[in-house]
């Protein structure tokens, strides 16, 4: 399995921080990952603080990391 770009892969998940300008940028960029994690009905363990979103990945339900999580990866890293 391939980790995407920006990914690091730690204690069967992989993890990436985005910098953006300002909080509500941030913000903005959260929302948007959530319809796509919605959408696949696989949802990010994350957090936020100003303009800092930390988000990991993992398959919970498999006990670690699974081509769910590079697959969302992917579709994040094209939202950034």
């Amino acid at each position: 399995m391939t980790i995407p770009d920006g990914w690091t892969e730690r204690d069967g998940g992989i993890e990436r921080r985005f910098k953006l300008r300002n909080f509500s940028e941030a913000w903005a960029f959260m929302s948007r990952v959530a319809l796509l994690a919605e959408a696949a009905n696989h949802h990010p363990d994350w957090s936020n603080s100003w303009n800092r979103v930390d988000i990991r990945l993992t398959s919970h339900d498999a006990g670690g990391l699974t081509e769910r999580d590079t697959a969302l990866a992917l579709r994040i890293n094209e939202l950034a």
